[in-house]
């Protein structure tokens, strides 16, 4: 007989959303009914509750997070209040990782990763955002209002305030299937392109003393998304050793076979960079480029200098080089 998942009926929200699609990735889930109610009568007869109830209980599969004196987080390096979402997550989270990601073979250790990892980069402003926990300090202003979140679009899928409200079960149903495939996406990115990526960052960051004497320049041979994992690589190495450098540039070829310098930034996510390329060759080009920089092959430097490019690997890492001892 299929399980039955519970949670509220009335107005949807992203996190029991998600929530309903992660359990429904378990085998023990995958064909279970979702049943919206409020009253408790109905959802005792339900096998697991989400978002609704005023209990949190794993042990009987009850996971609302509204009650007074909840306080639960992810672990002990998150601050931010779990909502229904993060609770199926913590506790399922990794079987749900594995079931998405089947065809990535993730060893236990990569299962581990990603499993912080996603929560970190989805499921906590999930989080947040439910919780009614702001990103930064509400003295400050945003410059721009962003509306086009996760989030905001599951709301959307509710019924105008003076429309019918016609099939609320039906319009939870989009909202399931409109969050379970961002988090899928987002599993699979992880597992077949942000770990292998990850696995290129380590190998170019322990090489990097091979690059250049200074331990500053790190080389791709081959590009891969590399800003995070370098954070993160770069991070867990100065905190067994704070002496390290830390890293200013990072070479890589680009589509079209030449090479890029690019600044790394202050921190990820950050348009500042850590030590932007040399003032005198922002928004130059090609042979004026290479005559003032007495390098041969430049192809430009970025306007901000963040970024530039030569048309040999020798070239970007000799651009590299000098710009290290310059302002």
């Amino acid at each position: 007989m299929p399980k039955i998942i519970g949670t509220h009926s009335g107005t949807f929200h992203c996190d029991e959303a998600l929530a309903c699609f992660m359990l429904r990735q378990l085998d023990e889930y995958s064909d279970a009914k979702i049943v919206r109610s409020r009253d408790p009568a109905v959802l005792d007869t339900c096998d697991i509750v989400v978002d609704v109830g005023g209990v949190y209980d794993h042990d009987t599969k009850r996971y609302d997070h509204h009650q007074r004196g909840f306080d639960e987080q992810f672990s002990t390096d998150y601050k931010t209040k779990l909502s229904s979402a993060g609770l199926i997550y913590k506790h399922y989270g990794k079987d749900v990782i594995r079931s998405i990601a089947k065809d990535a073979h993730l060893s236990e250790g990569e299962v581990d990763q990603l499993f912080d990892r996603l929560y970190k980069v989805f499921v906590e402003g999930i989080d947040g955002n439910d919780n009614g926990i702001s990103r930064y300090p509400e003295e400050i202003d945003p410059f721009y209002l962003d509306n086009t979140g996760l989030p905001s679009r599951v709301s959307r899928l509710n019924p105008w305030w003076n429309e019918p409200e016609g099939d609320m079960d039906e319009r939870f149903t989009k909202a399931v299937a409109l969050t379970g495939s961002e988090f899928s996406e987002r599993v699979r990115y992880h597992a077949l392109a942000w770990l292998p990526g990850r696995k290129l960052v380590e190998q170019a960051y322990q090489s990097r003393f091979d690059i250049d004497s200074s331990g500053k320049i790190v080389l791709f041979d081959q590009f891969c998304p590399w800003k995070d994992n370098l954070s993160i690589i770069e991070d867990e190495a100065l905190e067994k050793n704070p002496e390290l450098a830390k890293i200013i540039y990072v070479l890589y070829a680009d589509p079209a076979g030449a090479w890029r310098v690019q600044s790394v930034p202050e921190k990820p996510g950050s348009f500042k960079s850590r030590h932007p390329l040399p003032e005198a060759w922002r928004g130059v080009r090609d042979d004026a480029l290479s005559e003032r920089s007495g390098i041969e092959g430049c192809i430009f430097v970025h306007q901000s200098g963040f970024i530039g490019g030569n048309k040999t690997r020798d070239g970007a890492l000799e651009l590299a080089r000098k710009a290290l001892t310059m302002d």
